[in-house]
């Protein structure tokens, strides 16, 4: 085809698809496809037709549209997204839109309309809230004043595959859903590079990562992103500057390491993602045996380069056998994803406690391993509620500066009833490290079982924020927050979302769908829930949970009876 071939013109593009398409084909086929059919024939084609537009693509459940002019694209798009409501469907099963517009110059080849300028409008799709429009700067200038509608400033964001930023406009507010930046410096560290080329050294560098953003968030002053969330990047070509606008930060670290005969060779460099800089880049070469001090110097010129002044936190308990550290980075991330994969956790870090019996992060691990091995995993009681407790006494003992030993402690003890003392070792570990995200989720759960919901829905949204890509728990306790504030609508989507619908968290999705009515569809997640859970019981929830408020107690058991749950 020659140059000659193509048609150029400026054009309004938008470009709208389905939320959560994929669960909805998963949960109901048949269904989503007569819903997306409606959608089409009842709401896209004629916003489209009566704002003198043309859909030039179809993608199973996409649609790019394109209008003449930005205020008909606009107009189509409101349109289209106030009438998604009158589409019939049960539950959250309704079929809701994230739509995008963008106007420039565009090419048309004959059969298909191609160009920069509708990758810019696919790009701001994914940026809109479900039934919400994003629309860039060049939309937004030629509708002020011909479209009554009021759109939210963004400012310039950087988008998926884009070389420059693009300034965005949202309807309706969708600001809170953007990540603001904190008052203070706020920093994620990425995933280490492991450069030695033996995937035996990976747990090393994770386990490398992971103790640098422990001792950052220890510093006063400082925000840091938790290691779950800069985990979701490992392995995968990243920009910085998208990383950043994810996760809320100003400044990456990003670095690569490597362990072989004898010694670590660490690089590392430190991004100011708005100004577009490096603030320092060094490389480290130690012995095995200094690691922890080359993490410790790591630190330092990474808060020199942020605050200007060294604030280094009392330090924690380091071991001394690298045979146990090991063994502890392979066990941090497994406890807590199944009964089998705690198992094996439960199995390594028997060994590195036995290697290093003083080494207070082990065993604040094996303590939070056998809590959730009788609590959750259907292990016996006894003796692993004594052992839980008896572990984690100890580790605090042997590092009072740990906060991670602390929040374990606290955890602990609340389902010890001993409640002043859960308390004291919650407000400790926050005192240590005020960007403890999983003391934030752990207290949410024991403020709404003590009946205070409100304060509970604040501090897990605070886990979040510092932890915005969690593990299943922090989503089963937002849900569960949801649940007693009976917010069922909300509790639903929380529970559904991939990161744990398939989890602990199911019994939760059972109940709100009980109290929303769903009363088959409650049965049915109740019963997927006990073939993974067969050990549950209403009567066993209730022995071993730190309920103290009697009203929030019989909300979920009600919740729980509807679903058909057993009782004992």
């Amino acid at each position: 085809m020659t140059d000659q071939s193509f048609q150029r013109r400026l054009a309004a593009i938008v470009v709208a698809d389905v939320v959560g398409y994929s669960r909805l084909m998963e949960a109901d086929e048949v269904a989503t496809l007569a819903n997306l059919r409606e959608l089409r024939s009842g709401v896209v084609e004629p916003a489209v037709m009566r704002h003198k537009g043309r859909i030039f693509k179809v993608m199973g459940d996409g649609f790019l549209i394109e209008f003449g002019s930005a205020v008909d694209a606009v107009a189509a798009a409101l349109e289209m997204q106030r009438a998604t409501t009158a589409v019939e469907a049960s539950g959250d099963r309704r079929l809701l839109l994230r739509v995008g517009v963008n106007l420039g110059d565009v090419i048309d080849d004959g059969s298909d309309v191609l160009g920069d300028d509708v990758n810019v409008a696919a790009r701001l799709q994914t940026q809109a809230a479900p039934g919400g429009i994003c629309i860039s700067a060049n939309v937004h200038g030629e509708i002020v004043g011909k479209i009554s509608d009021r759109f939210f400033d963004a400012g310039e964001r950087y988008l998926k595959n884009l070389t420059r930023p693009v300034h965005v406009w949202h309807w309706p507010d969708a600001l809170q859903s953007i990540l603001p930046l904190p008052e203070c410096p706020s920093i994620a560290v990425l995933p280490f590079t492991n450069m030695s080329g033996d995937e035996a050294d990976a747990p090393f560098v994770d386990g490398l990562t992971e103790d640098l953003i422990t001792d950052l968030s220890r510093t006063a002053g400082l925000f840091v992103i938790a290691r779950n969330s800069v985990y979701v990047y490992k392995g995968k070509p990243v920009d910085v500057r998208l990383v950043a606008q994810e996760l809320g930060v100003r400044y990456v670290l990003e670095g690569s390491a490597r362990r072989a005969m004898g010694r670590v060779r660490i690089n590392a460099q430190l991004v100011d993602t708005l100004a577009g800089q490096h603030l320092w880049a060094d490389r480290f070469d130690r012995t095995v045996e200094d690691v922890f001090e080359l993490q410790d110097e790591v630190n330092a010129k990474i808060l020199e380069a942020l605050v200007g002044r060294l604030t280094i936190p009392t330090p924690r308990n380091r071991p001394k056998n690298f045979e146990a550290y090991d063994l502890c980075v392979r066990a941090r991330l497994l406890t807590e994803e199944s009964p089998q994969t705690e198992r094996e956790a439960y199995m390594l870090l028997q060994r590195a406690v036995e290697l290093e019996p003083s080494y207070a992060e082990a065993l604040g691990l094996l303590a939070y391993n056998r809590w959730l091995a009788w609590t959750h995993f259907g292990e016996p009681e006894d003796p692993n509620r004594r052992l839980a407790a008896t572990f984690a006494q100890k580790a605090v003992d042997l590092d009072p500066n740990d906060a991670g030993c602390r929040y374990v402690l606290g955890t602990i003890l609340a389902y010890e009833r001993r409640w002043e003392e859960s308390e004291a070792a919650f407000a400790k570990a926050l005192e240590l490290d005020p960007n403890h995200a999983d003391t934030w989720a752990a207290m949410s759960d024991m403020s709404v079982l003590d009946g205070r919901v409100a304060d509970g829905l604040a501090q897990i949204e605070k886990a979040l924020r510092l932890n915005p890509y969690p593990t299943c728990w922090y989503l089963c306790h937002l849900g569960q927050a949801q649940y007693a504030a009976r917010d069922y609508e909300a509790a639903a989507a929380t529970l559904r979302r991939k990161d744990t619908y398939r989890t602990n968290s199911r019994k939760f999705l059972a109940a709100t769908l009980a109290q929303l009515g769903h009363r088959e569809e409650a049965r049915r997640e109740a019963e997927l829930f006990l073939i993974a859970h067969p050990h549950f019981t209403i009567g066993h929830w209730l022995s071993s949970q730190p309920l103290r408020d009697a009203s929030v107690r019989d909300h979920f058991v009600d919740g729980f009876r509807k679903a058909g749950l057993p009782e004992m």
